[in-house]
């Protein structure tokens, strides 16, 4: 499985990332970022609704997606683990893992915390067959803390800070190279209206934002003195549920994201795109503004129905455009609550020719609630 390493690689740095087509004469590339592992959906209830969560109901892993949601949890706290298998069809070692915690410290505000790692495997190093070889485990991790606060009884607000680390370098091969760290913060909202009675149900609307990763430039070696941009990424959405009755729940959103990131291009009219062009001497600040200047739609939509608030069925559709990088798949997921314990799961099928690293994979999570409950509805 140890052969698959330089294919792990390319997909690493280029998941998630958008890629632009040349018009005119102007030369356009793949927009590439450093820890793209922060953009892969680490629960299985966001993965089964097509990598959503800016504007979906609180669960414990907001932390990711849109923590100012921890302010409106129906659990004064609440605990999430999950394990995300990745490019499993090719290698059975390569995986993410995320721990979350959350509480609410009233009715007012809450705090949440998240650990995530991201493994990329062994690796044999070795000049020749009979070597004995050197194992190397490249590996990226993040630490957040965020806090939450309603600025009203329907809308809060929340800033997160973030510490990350990222060991994919092989010093062995590049002496230069070593581990890369930076920080970054999100700026992120919610809203959830008040339980509205029509005619034949009752609803409620929902809506969220979030402006995650923004910080300074990663840099591995001596040779990359600008650094990589982190993903750093606005996502924004908006939700419904229908309240059918007391026992038949189903919630509606849909949600648009942007990577804030400059677009390569060769600004020096030498048809090559490389360090000499403006996009790469550009700061993380800069280069969120300049990055508004190309845009192609990704968005996804996605379904929840919950029975008794005991069992829940979800899906998805998520959808780039061929200038993006022409991602489409169909999630599904279910979870299953007992007590005040939640189990879930998801699975994606791939519907365009560029297939997903996450094809064929089942995700799983299982979250644990404590405490008090709060009425938020």
């Amino acid at each position: 499985m140890k052969k698959y390493f330089i294919l792990t690689i390319i997909a690493l740095i280029t998941f998630k990332s958008n890629g632009q087509e040349g018009s005119g004469n102007t030369l356009q590339g793949v927009i590439t970022t450093a820890v793209p592992f922060m953009l892969i959906a680490g629960d299985a209830r966001s993965a089964g609704l097509a990598d959503m969560g800016a504007a979906t109901a609180s669960d414990a892993f907001s932390q990711q997606w849109n923590p100012a949601k921890y302010a409106f949890s129906l659990r004064k706290q609440g605990i999430g683990v999950t394990y995300t298998p990745y490019l499993s069809k090719l290698v059975n070692d390569i995986f993410l893992g995320n721990i979350t915690y959350y509480s609410r410290i009233n009715e007012q505000s809450a705090v949440g915390a998240s650990f995530r790692y991201f493994s990329a495997g062994e690796i044999e190093l070795r000049e020749t067959a009979d070597q004995v070889p050197l194992i190397v485990k490249p590996n990226e991790f993040l630490f957040d803390i965020s806090y939450s606060l309603r600025l009203s009884d329907r809308f809060s607000m929340a800033v997160a800070g973030r510490y990350i680390r990222s060991d994919l370098k092989l010093q062995t091969a590049i002496e230069s190279s070593k581990a890369a760290s930076s920080f970054a913060v999100d700026v992120a909202g919610y809203y959830q209206s008040e339980e509205i009675s029509y005619d034949s149900f009752n609803g409620r609307w929902r809506g969220g934002f979030n402006i995650s990763n923004v910080g300074p430039k990663m840099k591995y070696d001596d040779g990359d003195p600008e650094g990589s941009s982190l993903p750093t990424n606005l996502s924004i959405g908006g939700g419904f549920d229908f309240i059918l009755d007391e026992y038949n729940k189903v919630g509606v959103t849909m949600e648009f994201d942007k990577l804030l990131v400059p677009t390569p291009e060769d600004s020096n009219g030498d048809e090559v795109i490389d360090r000499n062009d403006d996009y790469y001497n550009q700061s993380f600040f800069s280069g969120m503004f300049s990055s508004f200047g190309t845009f192609s739609p990704v968005w996804g939509l996605g379904a929840e129905y919950w029975y008794q608030d005991s069992f829940a069925f979800r899906m998805g559709y998520f959808n780039e455009s061929e200038k993006s990088g022409s991602r489409k798949f169909v999630s599904l997921g279910a979870g299953f609550k007992y007590t005040t314990i939640n189990f879930d799961v998801s699975y994606l099928f791939s519907t365009s020719q560029v297939v997903s690293p996450l094809e064929g994979s089942l995700r799983f999570g299982i979250t644990f609630g404590f405490g008090d409950e709060y009425d938020e509805y």
